[in-house]
């Protein structure tokens, strides 16, 4: 958090409230938002379960971030069968402050068979260490969002 002495020549700065002598910044906002095919109110299992992950991340953030003035927005969309059959591989994406997940975190996107819903097409993965995940888990979400507070503190 910036903290500076409530005479500095740029305190008129609408970034900044004033607490005492100092000034510090105002409320700032962290945004998730995430993406999935949704057919018949249903998705796959693996948007399934990153969404429980999900949850559990915004939770945490919002709970941590709360008390530095950060709130956390979460934004979930769908995208139709059509959509997906033109690319799948924007399903399940996950974007802090505009930015991929995988982008954050120096990680890739990768692909592997899904299920259900999806039929025969591939759906989005995160590739790490070598290993291809499925699920994004809330560990990730919440990594890729404390390297998406340095932009916004």
């Amino acid at each position: 958090m910036k903290i500076r002495p409530k005479n500095n020549c740029c305190s008129g700065s609408s970034n900044f409230v004033d607490v005492g002598a100092f000034s510090i910044p105002s409320k700032k906002t962290l945004e998730i938002r995430w993406t999935r095919l949704v057919v018949d109110e249903k998705t796959c299992p693996r948007c399934g379960n990153t969404e429980t992950e999900l949850m559990k991340a915004y939770e945490t953030l919002k709970q941590s971030l709360s008390s530095l003035k950060i709130e956390v927005v979460l934004k979930k969309s769908e995208i139709s069968l059509e959509e997906f059959k033109r690319n799948p591989l924007v399903s399940n994406q996950i974007w802090i402050n505009g930015k991929l997940l995988e982008d954050w975190l120096n990680l890739s996107a990768g692909k592997s068979p899904c299920c259900d819903v999806c039929g025969p097409n591939d759906c989005r993965t995160i590739e790490i260490n070598g290993k291809s995940l499925e699920v994004i888990p809330a560990e990730l979400i919440v990594k890729a969002s404390l390297f998406a507070l340095k932009d916004i503190l």
